[in-house]
């Protein structure tokens, strides 16, 4: 059964962009592959998602 992710892929792409590594993520149509990405570079979008959410939540209060 494949897991269905929180955020979208095109929200991970517009970090990975930010990060500079988005030619790394190969696209096709809606399909999004990150196999070639680092351990360290999934990090790092890990983080930048969560500083997003952070932003996110603290403006709505």
């Amino acid at each position: 059964m494949a897991r269905r992710s929180i955020v979208s892929d095109r929200v991970k792409y517009e970090i990975a962009k930010e990060l500079g590594f988005a030619d790394r993520i190969r696209r096709e149509g809606n399909y999004y592959d990150y196999s070639n990405l680092t351990t360290r570079e999934a990090g790092l979008l890990v983080r930048g998602l969560i500083q997003k959410a952070e932003e996110m939540l603290s403006r709505q209060s």
